[in-house]
């Protein structure tokens, strides 16, 4: 398998199409398997890895920092030098500890979460750090400068966002800007053929400012696999039932509206001779904005069809017929 290269943003980091999300490290899947995940999702080509303080998904605080962990064993288990052959990105603002602090995008904050992502993932910088959410508590200034003060530490060579409103991205970059401090080089939105809102304002946005975009979730939550029924009841250890994000991932893509989506989708992957999963990934992949989707799996076995993705040609009629098929999902919930 050839996964292609890409250009993060305007950046002049190199990184695969495809990159490995890591957030089931831990809880849902254990280190013996996320070992062989990381193994087969890196023998295929990916070679950019994506994970945050708080993971693993479902977590409590108590186990939070987990898959960090798991990864920084990996890496050490490759040998002297395997740390060069990756580009390692992580996330802090989530919940940590239980101190008032051991949260947020403040300067004692991040600074704190940076040198502990370092211990947990043995190594001395990160390619990528990331606000995993947008801290309203917090000046922006503040979280900025202590980015810049990361960067110039040379514990992380570049920054971004996830989870950022359009307009609060765009007061990042021009803050940034004016106080000549480390600019957002990309933005990790949600984004898939069931969430699509991001079309309208953050990916424009993107595309004007140059930013990389590292979509999460292009198979919502494991819906766009098609394995999933409505009427059927939900097995434990999955996406929808994890721990302290089960209710969350229900919330996001459990009703009748996507089940109703998924059927149809399903059909017309079936007319095209493609699995689903690899025909959602694609999808998401041929967004000229889009640097590398997140892949996620709790089996090595379930990258087969996603990996496929960075093959599959979508033709320009297929994908036509896809954004129709899913244009409601650009404008929002649907009226209740």
């Amino acid at each position: 398998m050839s996964i292609p290269t890409t250009r993060l943003g305007r950046t002049g980091l190199v990184v695969s199409r495809l990159a490995l999300g890591t957030m089931t490290f831990g809880l849902q899947t254990d280190e013996t398997v996320s070992y062989q995940i990381l193994d087969k999702a890196t023998e295929a080509g990916i070679d950019f890895l994506d994970t945050a303080d708080v993971y693993p998904l479902g977590g409590t605080v108590d186990i939070t920092g987990r898959t960090e962990e798991i990864i920084g064993r990996w890496l050490q288990s490759k040998g002297a030098g395997a740390r060069r052959r990756f580009i390692v990105a992580t996330k802090a603002v989530g919940k940590v500890g239980p101190h008032s602090w051991d949260q947020g995008a403040s300067r004692k904050h991040l600074l704190d979460a940076i040198d502990a992502s370092l211990e947990r993932l043995q190594t001395d910088y990160v390619d990528l750090y990331q606000l995993h959410s947008d801290d309203r508590n917090t000046p922006l200034d503040e979280s900025l400068e202590a980015l810049d003060t990361i960067v110039r530490s040379g514990r992380a060579r570049y920054v971004g966002v996830s989870n950022f409103l359009a307009y609060r991205l765009a007061r990042a970059i021009g803050r940034a800007e004016l106080r000549r401090l480390t600019g957002i080089v990309c933005v990790q939105p949600r984004y898939s053929l069931l969430f699509r809102e991001i079309e309208r304002e953050l990916l424009p946005l993107a595309g004007e400012e140059g930013l990389g975009v590292i979509p999460y979730n292009p198979l919502a939550g494991g819906l766009l696999t098609g394995k999933y029924k409505q009427d059927t009841k939900l097995e434990d250890n999955t996406r929808f039932t994890l721990g302290t994000a089960g209710s969350m991932y229900q919330d996001r893509y459990w009703n009748e509206r996507s089940f109703a989506t998924v059927g149809k989708l399903h059909a017309l992957a079936d007319e095209a001779g493609v699995p689903l999963t690899t025909l959602a990934v694609a999808w998401v992949m041929a967004n000229p904005l889009v640097t590398a989707p997140l892949l996620g799996a709790s089996r090595p076995e379930q990258l087969d069809a996603t990996l496929a993705a960075a093959e599959y040609k979508l033709d320009a009629s297929l994908k036509q017929r896809l954004d129709e098929l899913t244009a409601e999902y650009r404008k929002g919930d649907a009226p209740r």
